[in-house]
């Protein structure tokens, strides 16, 4: 059967939710608190009525990219099919808030490219490494400095920076409400969510 134009369009969606759709893409090394911000965003945005949806890095690694490891071409697989992903829940209307390492800027340039512009929003979650290895909850630095873990990101891995983030996050020492509050504010200026 041939392909056919969606029946309802963004701006319809958009009217109904009474917000746009759009990709923030949370990106920074493993420890810099990208999952909690998404966690904590996306239960405010629930408390203001606002469809919203986290996709997270080791989430989708035990599920739809369970079969990729981590060479440099797997790791911009992973990004590919999480961009993917996050386009089509955009399209359906929702707020989704990815939450990856993404230590490749051309994979996530290839990311923004999948949704109209002005939808993604980029947001780097700024925390020096060294911060990063004290908190090691999962214990991944330690298991890389020890040889353990090949191509860690930050380690044995690259990390590229973004050179012109929508928002910096400082994720260090910032607090959960000061990133939240950054947050929504960028989400109002750029009218995805409305003012009140």
């Amino acid at each position: 059967m041939p392909t056919t134009a969606a029946s309802i369009t963004r701006a319809e969606r958009a009217i109904q939710n009474r917000h746009r759709g759009a990709v923030l893409w949370l990106t920074g090394l493993s420890g810099a608190g990208k999952s909690t911000v998404a966690q904590a965003l996306a239960r405010r945005l629930f408390e203001m009525d606002c469809r919203s949806y986290v996709l997270d890095g080791d989430q989708l690694r035990t599920g739809l990219c369970s079969d990729l490891g981590f060479s440099d071409a797997a790791r911009s697989e992973n990004i590919r099919r999480a961009g993917e992903l996050a386009a089509l829940f955009a399209d359906a209307g929702m707020i989704v808030i990815c939450a990856f390492i993404s230590p490749f800027a051309d994979s996530r340039a290839r990311a923004r490219a999948l949704v109209p512009d002005g939808a993604f929003l980029e947001i780097f979650c700024q925390c020096p490494l060294a911060v990063c290895e004290e908190r090691d909850v999962k214990g991944l630095y330690r298991r890389a400095r020890d040889g353990q873990l090949a191509q860690f990101t930050g380690i044995s891995s690259p990390y590229e920076a973004p050179a012109a983030p929508d928002l910096v996050l400082d994720t260090a020492s910032g607090s959960v409400d000061a990133a939240l509050a950054s947050l929504l504010l960028l989400l109002r200026e750029r009218r995805i969510v409305h003012q009140s």
